[in-house]
């Protein structure tokens, strides 16, 4: 009977890295353990990575070749498996690995490490190993690294398509890279997030579009997607977007008939932001004829005074320039008068606000 019990508080501990009898542990109760529990999450795109793990302590031994042996599976971590959850499929060192959650396990080596994507993830430490459940293995080379009294994980090198996890303790670092196919995952995941609640809003198309323009991928789609947030509701914003589109697919006629659509349907401050915005890319006559349109569309808009501040000073105009700024400073919200209050001191000093 007390045989069985040893061997059942053993298999309770697992390999806690030192003496399974030093610290309380329980099958039943939740209470502290040596290794704490840590989870650590990165998303990539729009796919979220998360590592779960326990956290042994160096405690002033041998780590590496000692306390942890070297050419052997080992948990990569504590207690229960450390394991690592994909919400879409990535690829590790160049290799596909299909969306899911595996069982983290690592064979260290003093020049080499094998990293281990487990099929099982519910299980104690690496004592049931099996490489049979594999479902993928990358070698990769250890690291030096600053000296980690807890084990941890980290991501490192954060790019819009990659990460590199990183495990370090003691005084190594194992990294191993993560890619995401980004703009695939996007694609699919429009599709779906467009069958629900986006479909009826105008925004969601428009949101769709926008982002397959931004990152100039599938532009034929990003255009249907424009005409249907068009057909819902046609607007100032889903009008240019569509003629940035077409821009970008290189139809100049079509597109200069899309944007003049949508500046009849603009506001006074639509006209002005967007003026702004061609002011930014060195369009300044044309966002000189926005500005003079905003001002004749309403010209009480108090963000349509600095366009016309702006038309002012180009002209070295600057007393009505200071006058017309000083009316948009008086009438902008708290939190954006930060932005107009330079402007005042550049036109008491006689200096052109349209040139930084």
């Amino acid at each position: 009977m007390l045989k069985h019990l040893v061997v059942a508080l053993v298999a309770i501990a697992g390999l806690s890295l030192g003496n399974p009898f030093c610290h309380a542990q329980s099958a039943l109760l939740d209470l502290p353990r040596d290794s704490q529990h840590s989870v650590v999450t990165q998303r990539i795109g729009i796919t979220d990575i998360t590592i779960n793990y326990h956290r042994p302590l160096v405690k002033g031994r041998t780590i590496w070749g000692k306390v942890v042996p070297y050419d052997q599976v080992w948990r990569a971590g504590a207690n229960e498996n450390t394991t690592i959850t994909f919400t879409d499929a990535v690829s590790i060192e160049g290799k596909p690995l299909a969306k899911g959650v595996y069982g983290l396990h690592m064979i260290p080596g003093e020049n080499q490490w094998t990293i281990i994507f487990s099929k099982i993830h519910t299980a104690w430490g690496s004592f049931t190993y099996k490489e049979a459940d594999d479902a993928l293995r990358v070698t990769v080379k250890p690291q030096a690294s600053e000296p980690h009294e807890a084990l941890t994980y980290d991501f490192d090198d954060v790019k819009p398509d990659s990460a590199v996890a990183t495990l370090r303790w003691e005084k190594l670092a194992v990294p191993f890279k993560i890619d995401v196919n980004v703009h695939d995952i996007v694609q699919a995941s429009l599709h779906n997030q467009l069958q629900g609640l986006a479909q009826y809003t105008w925004e969601g198309w428009d949101d769709a579009a926008t982002y397959l323009l931004t990152n100039k991928y599938d532009l034929d789609e990003a255009l249907q997607y424009e005409e249907t947030s068009i057909r819902s509701e046609p607007r100032f914003d889903n009008l240019l977007t569509k003629s940035q589109i077409l821009e970008a697919m290189g139809r100049k006629d079509e597109a200069e008939a899309a944007k003049t659509a949508g500046l009849q349907r603009a506001t006074a401050a639509q006209l002005y932001y967007y003026g702004r915005l061609l002011q930014t890319q060195g369009k300044q006559d044309q966002a000189f004829d926005l500005f003079r349109q905003a001002a004749k569309k309403d010209p009480n808009d108090w963000v349509v005074h600095d366009g016309t501040a702006r038309l002012y000073s180009a002209q070295g105009d600057f007393d009505n320039a200071l006058k017309e700024i000083k009316i948009t400073l008086a009438g902008a919200p708290d939190n954006q008068k930060i932005f107009f209050e330079p402007l005042v001191k550049k036109l008491e000093a006689k200096q052109d606000i349209n040139k930084q």
